[in-house]
Formats: C-alpha cells, structure tokens, sequence
C-alpha cells in the first residue's frame, strides 16, 4: 500500500467515470422474488444504501454483510447479488457458493478473470487501483448498482447525466483542494479522532470516508447515520476533542450541529454552508442525492491522503 499511489487513484476518479459511460454495467433479466445484496467492507456500505433506494420503488431487497451466519435461504426465487471488487472476498464466495444452484447467483466485481460461483457477472469496470484500496472500485460498485435500480424499478434516474455530473464535482473538488483542503484539514487535526455522519440515504459515505481514513493512515475514525448521531454519538462530544465531518442532506442536521456548537467540537459540512462551523465544503450539484452519493467522499479520501503522505 503506497499514499502516493493512492493519491493518483483518487485523481483517476473523473477519468474513470466518464470511460465508464460507454461500458455502463449490463445486468441480466431478474426474476419477480426478493433481491439479497452481499457483500463486505466497502462492498456492502454500497450494497446498503442501493436495498435502502431498491425498497422505495416497492422491490423486495435486503442486504447483508456476506460473512452472515444465516439471512435469505437459498430458493429458486431468490436473486443473490454478490460484491466482491477482487473477486477473492472469502465471505463471499462462500456465501456465492451456499446459493449457487439453488438461487439465482449474481457477481459483481472488478476481475474480469476471476472464476466465481455465478450464474452471471457483471463487471464494473473500475480498472486497476494501484494502491490496493478500495476507492474506485467503491464508487463504480455504486453507479453499477444505480443501473440495477433504473433497471428494475422503471424509473429514469437520469444515470448518464448524473454520472457525467459527478465527474465533473470530482474534477472541481481535485483540482481546487488546494484551496479547501487546508481549513478542512485544520479543523479535522484533533487529538483523538475523526467522526463522519451523514443522511440514512447515504450512509455508506460516513462509513467509507472514516474506513479511508483507518486503511491509509491507519488514524482512529468511524462513520455514524446523522439522526442515529443524536442517540448514540452525541455523548462523546462532552468528554473528546471531538472532529467531525458532516455530509449534509439529513432533516436531522440541525440537530447535531446544535449539539457540536454547544459543546465546541469542530465540524466541516459537505455540501451546505451552516453558520458557525469550522470549515465548509461545496461542489457543483451538492443539492443532488446522486451526485452527492457519487461525489461527496472525495472530501474524507483527500483528507486520508493528506495524512497518509504526511506519515
């Protein structure tokens, strides 16, 4: 694992997702039973915000982190989609293995050579990430699941445009941290820690961000749903040097804003400009669910790559 090389990841991100446009992924036909996502680490934080949107069109959909004991039997009615952006998760090809024959088997993954236990693969087409880590291999897991809802719900999410827009806020983000990156940094060097929050709709946010910053630079960070934040997170804001990045989108915001502010902690929001807070973080498109769910960690990855590089 290099920080340099995971830097240059990080700026391929734009690039990536506008070459991804002419190979969008292509999903099979799927049958009318429930739809089972699976998978660990950054795989599943992108598998449970894709159930969460799947179940507001009305689709059955759950997910599960693949090293569960037990979730959905294998049935014939059920579909399993499997992440797995190596194509070598143990804990999935096991749970690939347990339903395969039984089940309707789909893998998603970045291996184009991997033999895996599917009736079908799809490829996302993320190319090689040199430094290991899971960044664009992440967000092309989540525009490939977005073509699964489009697909299935009916509903026209305007995927082409909105990725198209996305690269372009990635691009605007790399190209101007050296403007919003210091203040951001600034206001996140504390003590004992880095705390992420963000909408429920976009959860896998706050938990990739704070993954980026324990993979990299190997620093104490967790992510936390921002309505959750006020019964179970709010506590440590009275006792720690309490750091935090706000993704903002959340009707629960306010909440813990009010909080941080009484108690002095030091917050960055992403995609709002809230009075009296540390630092503020704005793209093109910030008030776009998708373009944020696409754009937004870039924020906590170039803050991991700040502090990966700096040693």
């Amino acid at each position: 694992m290099d920080p340099a090389a995971f830097l240059a990841d990080l700026e391929a991100k734009p690039a990536a997702l506008l070459a991804l446009l002419g190979d969008l992924p292509r999903w099979p036909e799927l049958g009318e039973g429930p739809l089972l996502l699976a998978g660990m680490g950054s795989s599943f934080f992108a598998a449970d915000v894709a159930a969460r949107r799947f179940r507001r069109h009305g689709i059955r959909a759950i997910a599960e982190l693949a090293s569960v004991e037990a979730s959905l039997p294998a049935d014939a009615g059920v579909t399993l989609v499997a992440v797995t952006a190596s194509g070598r998760s143990a804990e999935t090809l096991a749970l690939l293995q347990a339903h395969h024959g039984t089940s309707r088997t789909i893998a998603l993954t970045n291996d184009c050579s991997a033999d895996l236990p599917a009736d079908d693969v799809v490829l996302m087409h993320a190319g090689t990430e040199a430094a290991g880590v899971a960044c664009r291999t992440y967000l092309h897991t989540l525009v490939a699941l977005l073509a699964l809802e489009q697909q299935i719900s009916g509903v026209d999410l305007r995927l082409v445009e909105r990725v198209k827009r996305s690269a372009a806020a990635i691009a605007f983000l790399l190209d101007r941290r050296h403007g919003w990156l210091p203040p951001v940094i600034e206001a996140v060097e504390g003590t004992e820690g880095l705390w992420l929050l963000a909408p429920v709709e976009r959860l896998c946010s706050a938990l990739q961000g704070a993954l980026m910053v324990r993979e990299g630079p190997r620093r104490l960070a967790d992510g936390c749903e921002t309505g959750d934040w006020n019964h179970v997170d709010v506590y440590l804001t009275k006792t720690l040097d309490y750091r935090a990045v706000l993704f903002a989108g959340s009707r629960f915001d306010d909440e813990a804003l009010n909080w941080m502010r009484e108690r002095r902690s030091h917050v960055v929001t992403v995609g709002a400009e809230p009075h009296d807070v540390s630092a503020t973080v704005r793209y093109p498109g910030d008030d776009d669910p998708i373009i944020a769910l696409l754009t937004e960690v870039i924020v906590a990855e170039l803050i991991a790559a700040h502090w990966w590089l700096e040693g």
